[in-house]
């Protein structure tokens, strides 16, 4: 933790329970006549399978700004929230966190299913939302007519098998995301803490928090349903889109291959996408070169934002 921020995490109540929030601040003193108020603050929204650990190095790349980032619904220490989920439902509970801890207005930034949730929250709640950053995340991706909901959850692979998996020890997971593709390269004490927050249970049957139930309902509704499509077009202008040259397994063009994000870019002409050099899916945020590029593209959205 940088000794300019302060890590808690507080309980937002929301429909079913409480949604917990991991809340990143500056220490610094403020200047004289500035308050809490000034600081700006950055909503950051986890993927389909993730949990808020996921924005550790990025928050830390974001001494001066207020980092708020819920587990969502059915993840993390909100995994016993009841369901239905949905883009919908996720937008809404990061409003009523808002609300909660009194910020009016923020910057939404989302990664992967997050920017999805991003979209939507854009759309839903305009007026609580400043700017935007996606993340390898928040532009429909191709999907075939009529495909089945096993197809759908069977397209995020090992992401998805691992939420049935259980495992013996704490070492055990550690050492699961150890040999990862996407990791075997980029190890560091942020993924270690983000996996080690994940894992839930009692010994020798320890499991990822992600909710299989949660995981579904998303993927589905992130695929083939309406809110979505509804909400683009409508975020601010512009809105920066950091892309990954690799997925999930470390496997080139990556989840948005350039043919298909031009051709959003042609469409939705809001959409400033760049490339983020030699990092995939997951690196994107968890190793410090994607960290960079994500508070960088943060940054500047600061800088251009309305107040």
């Amino acid at each position: 933790m940088s000794a300019a921020q302060v890590y808690r995490t507080v309980d937002v109540p929301v429909r079913g329970g409480n949604l917990r929030v991991g809340v990143w601040e500056p220490t610094a003193q403020q200047p004289d006549g500035a308050d809490s108020a000034d600081i700006p603050t950055i909503v950051a929204i986890h993927g389909v399978t993730a949990t808020h650990r996921c924005w550790d190095l990025v928050a830390h790349r974001l001494p001066g700004c207020r980092i708020v980032a819920p587990d969502l619904r059915g993840r993390g220490r909100s995994n016993n929230l009841p369901g239905p989920s949905s883009m919908t439902q996720h937008a809404d509970d990061v409003a009523d966190t808002l609300d909660f801890l009194a910020i009016p207005r923020a910057l939404v930034l989302g990664h992967s299913m997050g920017g999805h949730v991003s979209v939507v929250f854009a759309h839903r709640h305009s007026g609580r939302t400043a700017a935007l950053v996606l993340v390898d995340g928040g532009v429909p991706l191709p999907v075939s007519e009529g495909i089945t909901t096993e197809a759908l959850v069977a397209a995020l692979g090992p992401a998805a098998d691992r939420l049935t998996m259980t495992f013996p020890d704490q070492e055990a997971y550690r050492q699961f995301w150890r040999v990862h593709p996407a990791f075997a390269d980029d190890c560091n004490q942020a993924i270690t803490d983000y996996v080690d927050y994940d894992l839930v249970g009692l010994p020798p049957e320890l499991r990822s928090s992600t909710s299989v139930v949660a995981m579904t309902e998303d993927t589905v509704d992130m695929y083939t349903g309406q809110a979505v499509p509804d909400a683009l077009g409508h975020f601010p202008s512009p809105t920066i889109f950091l892309r990954a040259p690799r997925g999930f397994l470390n496997d080139e063009p990556g989840l948005w291959a350039p043919a298909w994000i031009q051709q959003w870019q042609d469409r939705l002409p809001a959409l400033d996408v760049r490339e983020v050099a030699d990092v995939n899916h997951y690196t994107i945020l968890m190793s410090d070169r994607g960290a960079a590029a994500v508070s960088g593209a943060v940054l500047e959205t600061l800088q251009r934002a309305p107040r």
